[in-house]
């Protein structure tokens, strides 16, 4: 589980929240018409311009802004090392067995035991790369609208009560509280796109990007590994992904 996540959007309601609370009249708040507005405007908004399956796919991806077990690049370069020194000892059939962190990788090392072609191997795991990286920003692109679209409708919303609320001067005492209702809508259009939608998409941007990292040092090792190259070269090369701080010293050399 994604802490961070987690904490900062249970947070940041809880921030709102409590400040609504200790200014108290917190029913005001509440306004079933204006969260119509404006939740289901944006959902109907999105869906326009997804299909029903990019609509309900985008939101099993974003299952991955809280729920995501990522495997470090040093942990990959580290079991790569130790699948080339296998594979150097036993041949590739050796690897058939090993149990690795990932099935990307698993997929890539069953296409290495069944004597795939270099140019092959790497086509065939690109292409799986560049799908889930397209299957991402799908689901981007969605919670982006979503972002757009929130604040959009709140306006929407705030003028629809406006109206509403000049086709009633006759009552004075009615406008201050037709004014509030008006500006809810606002309100929960700002709420969703900061709180919710913008931080969902900007969380799956940086877990396209390390998926993407760790897949691409994936299809770099394997296809080393092919190639018969010694494990401390693999390794060298693999600390390429890594930030100048992380690289160090060889693990293959002790």
């Amino acid at each position: 589980m994604d802490i961070a996540t987690l904490v900062g959007l249970v947070g940041s309601f809880g921030i709102i929240i409590a400040a609504i609370i200790l200014g108290g009249s917190a029913g005001v708040f509440i306004n079933p018409p204006s969260m119509l507005i404006v939740i289901g405007g944006t959902i109907m908004v999105v869906l326009m311009q997804n299909t029903l399956a990019q609509f309900i796919g985008s939101f099993k991806a974003a299952g991955k802004a809280f729920m995501f077990k990522s495997v470090s690049p040093d942990e990959l370069i580290s079991e790569t090392v130790e699948l080339a020194d296998a594979a150097r000892k036993g041949g590739l059939l050796s690897l058939e067995e090993k149990e690795v962190s990932t099935d990307f990788m698993q997929r890539g090392i069953q296409l290495l035991v069944d004597g795939h072609d270099p140019e092959v191997v790497r086509t065939l795991l690109t292409k799986d790369m560049n799908q889930a990286k397209n299957r991402h920003e799908v689901a981007i692109n969605m919670f982006n609208t979503m972002t757009d679209a929130a604040p959009a409708m709140g306006m929407i919303g705030t003028l629809v009560g406006l109206v509403q609320m000049l086709s009633n001067m006759d009552d004075p005492k009615a406008i201050g509280p037709a004014m509030a209702v008006a500006l809810l809508t606002t309100l929960y259009g700002a709420m969703i796109a900061n709180m919710v939608s913008g931080p969902i998409a900007s969380k799956l941007v940086v877990r396209q990007e390390e998926e993407a990292t760790n897949k691409a040092l994936t299809i770099d090792g394997l296809l080393a590994i092919q190639a018969g190259q010694n494990p401390r070269v693999i390794e060298q090369m693999l600390k390429n992904y890594l930030s100048e701080s992380k690289r160090g010293g060889s693990e293959a050399e002790a």
